[in-house]
């Protein structure tokens, strides 16, 4: 007759992982039965290849359909990772109990979302609002050798005795469970070990149901095929902050329970002060002291055995980090929660194209991280441009390993690009789901690109697609890209047309630093131009106040894109926009605009400008209409107003003579336009304006010389404003 031992453990627990170690090497098991997918029996023997690191993860996927996967993720203190390591070290068989991927994955299959935490109503009982407290006091924090598995279970079956009968995910689980207990009795095996969530240790005890019950349960359960492998994995994405359903709130300080021998506290508040001084922050080795003395004290207080995470917590905010916040959130960061990323070793079986990867970045000398940080390339450099070229890549794989820094050195077309780079463990399964167009990289990014360009997208995904194929040096997509391009220019509005046309003159800047030729995109840039100034008076004609900010963004795009196509280009565009600012039609805000920037390119002189804007503001026009003119206009900056008297002397002049019930109308406009002046501006305007009438400024003025009585009625306006009321 075989024994089974039931381990009833909480995923993710160092009391717990250090509980199951401790009672395996006891019991000395035949086999051993984990809490996992049984697709993944094959994979057990790499658990005692010392390369593979955790934190790791089992990741299962449908393979004919990749975004049907999950994962299974194992820390260095989580029990079942102990079990692993227990059973592979003594040459224990494992098999995984939980109910397959096949099943989970299969159409009607899906997993319902977690139950609440058993846990919790435990921690209630015993008085702990925390959950993760009450579990840290009583199992965790636990150094002794006594063991909790059956404390647990009796507490499991008191909390499952007055529930209702678990949902039908959950009773299609457990009785899987039991079928492999089973079967693995009938094998012959004598002692059994069963490691598995707590919650789940009533559903094996005692005397088992009839199988024929179990087997109702299971029956008719569609099926997929699914693939299995190890992936690295992350301490944040065991933490419940990522949404990991039985994720811990701190594997950090777990990891440092679980790996620290002694001194434990002092140790942990030593490595915080670490942290604290990567940041140039003052803390001295007596801080260090008195914080463990405070820790310590307060767990003395609070009747615990030695020093918790809420002690070390406390201890940290108010000795070493002073009371700051930031200081004390950096080190939930980088300690209570970690940053650690686990390995796996090359000979685990990988996808293809997850293997170039991991090669190419090791040739790079692109270390896979998952904490935050920046990457400076030098263009000029081999190693610096392939760098690039692998990231933008992956960008079009729709892998964002890398994100590009929208910094003034990466918008001016440099040699120099700017990334921030943070590793994300669901990557691998992007990766995967990317193996579909190719092996390699380069070949998969291609064929991705070309496979969107057939299904007719829009404008603004093309001209991001030419700009990817030249970043990453897909030139052997380019050609699709562009014919793609061409095509869709045809057919295309003007607007359209204009948004996508400033991507493409800074992709025209890549063929020095890069080695690319880039004479085909300024051929589609060119013609592009081309139907853009032929279309924009008439796009332009009659459009409302909304449809006219629109245009003056994309004509100022439009603009500035030019003088990276060179001069014959500038010109084309230049000439259009004389001809669109002759044109009466043109809404007084875009006509503003124009006039403006053919002023900045000497196409008007001083005296051309000054007639314009007289004519715009002169009597006979509507105020707003003056006002949406003189915002097109000075929207690109206030020196003229400055420097230029007669410039100053129109508008001056034609703000005295809006009628007063007009004004109030036109204000708001006018505080956009001005308003956005810098101060120094504004202040010269304003003494400039007053000398025109021959009066001293305002902030010269002596102070006798305040006008008592003018004052005296902006008061009430000024109380409303700042909300006074007396």
């Amino acid at each position: 007759m075989s024994t089974t031992h039931l381990l009833g453990i909480r995923h993710h627990g160092p009391g717990s992982a250090r509980a199951v170690a401790r009672r395996l090497a006891e019991l000395q098991p035949d086999v051993v039965l984990i809490e996992g997918p049984p697709e993944a029996e094959k994979l057990v023997d790499f658990a005692a290849d010392e390369d593979l690191r955790p934190p790791v993860a089992l990741l299962a996927y449908a393979a004919d359909d990749v975004s049907r996967a999950a994962f299974w993720p194992f820390a260095v203190f989580s029990p079942e990772w102990q079990a692993l390591r227990w059973a592979t070290e003594a040459g224990v068989p494992v098999r995984f109990c939980d109910l397959p991927a096949a099943h989970q994955f299969a159409p009607g299959g899906e997993a319902r979302a977690p139950r609440a935490d058993p846990l919790a109503e435990l921690a209630a009982a015993g008085g702990y609002d925390d959950p993760e407290r009450w579990w840290d006091d009583v199992v965790e924090s636990r150094r002794g050798d006594e063991s909790p598995f059956e404390v647990i279970a009796e507490a499991m079956t008191a909390l499952r005795e007055g529930e209702q009968p678990p949902d039908q995910h959950e009773q299609r689980r457990e009785a899987y469970m039991r079928g492999v207990l089973r079967k693995t009795r009938k094998d012959g095996f004598d002692r059994i070990a069963v490691v598995c969530g707590a919650w789940h240790v009533p559903a094996l005890a005692g005397p088992l149901p009839p199988a024929s019950r179990d087997q109702t349960v299971l029956k008719g359960l569609p099926k997929r095929k699914v693939v299995c492998t190890w992936v690295p994995w992350t301490h944040g994405r065991l933490a419940t902050a990522s949404g990991y359903g039985a994720g811990v709130r701190s594997p950090g300080w777990y990891h440092h329970l679980f790996t620290t021998a002694d001194d434990v506290t002092t140790r942990w508040l030593t490595a915080v002060a670490g942290v604290l001084r990567e940041e140039d922050l003052p803390v001295s080795t007596a801080h260090v002291i008195e914080a463990v003395r405070l820790a310590e004290t307060l767990a003395a207080l609070r009747g615990r055995s030695s020093a918790g995470l809420a002690e070390v917590d406390a201890a940290t905010r108010s000795v070493l980090c002073a009371g700051d916040d930031v200081q004390a959130d950096l080190v939930t960061r980088r300690l209570v929660v970690g940053e650690l990323l686990g390995e796996v070793p090359d000979s685990i079986p990988q996808a293809p194209l997850a293997a170039d990867l991991v090669a190419t970045a090791r040739r790079l000398r692109l270390k896979r991280e998952p904490a935050t940080r920046e990457l400076d390339l030098d263009l000029r450099t081999p190693g610096g441009l392939e760098r690039s070229r692998l990231l933008h890549r992956l960008l079009m794989l729709d892998i964002p390993w890398g994100l590009p820094e929208d910094s003034a050195v990466r918008s001016k077309g440099t040699f120099r690009e700017t990334w921030t780079l943070s590793w994300e463990p669901e990557y691998e399964v992007d990766l995967i789901a990317a193996g579909v167009h190719g092996t390699t990289v380069p070949s998969a990014a291609s064929a991705r690109v070309r496979e969107a360009m057939a299904s007719d997208p829009p404008m603004v995904d093309i001209t991001t697609a030419v700009e990817g194929c030249l970043l990453g040096d897909l030139g052997d997509a380019l050609p699709d890209v562009l014919g793609a391009l061409d095509a869709r220019a045809a057919v295309t509005d003007v607007a359209e047309l204009m948004a996508a046309l400033p991507p493409l003159a800074r992709a025209t800047r890549y063929g020095d630093v890069r080695g690319t030729d880039t004479d085909r995109l300024r051929e589609v840039a060119d013609r592009m131009l081309t139907r853009v100034c032929a279309g924009l008076p008439p796009a332009t004609h009659g459009i409302d106040e909304e449809a006219a900010a629109k245009f003056c963004e994309l004509v100022d795009d439009v603009h500035e894109a030019t003088t990276l196509l060179g001069d014959a280009a500038r010109e084309r565009w230049l000439v259009a926009l004389e001809k669109l600012s002759a044109r009466d039609s043109l809404p007084p805000l875009l006509a503003g605009r124009v006039v403006r920037l053919l002023h900045d390119a000497d196409r008007f002189d001083s005296t051309e400008v000054e007639v314009r804007l007289g004519r715009a503001l002169t009597p006979g026009i509507p105020p707003v209409s003056g006002a949406a003119y003189v915002e097109g206009f000075f929207a690109g900056g206030a020196l003229l107003l400055v420097h230029d008297e007669r410039m100053l002397r129109v508008v001056d002049t034609w703000l005295g003579t809006i009628p007063p019930d007009v004004f109030t109308e036109v204000l708001p406009l006018l505080r956009r336009t001005f308003g956005a002046f810098a101060g120094p501006e504004k202040r010269a305007i304003g003494e400039r304006a007053a000398t025109l009438s021959g009066k001293t400024p305002v902030d010269r003025r002596p102070a006798a010389e305040v006008d008592e009585t003018r004052a005296a009625s902006a008061l009430p306006v000024l109380a409303t404003l700042i909300g006074a009321t007396s």
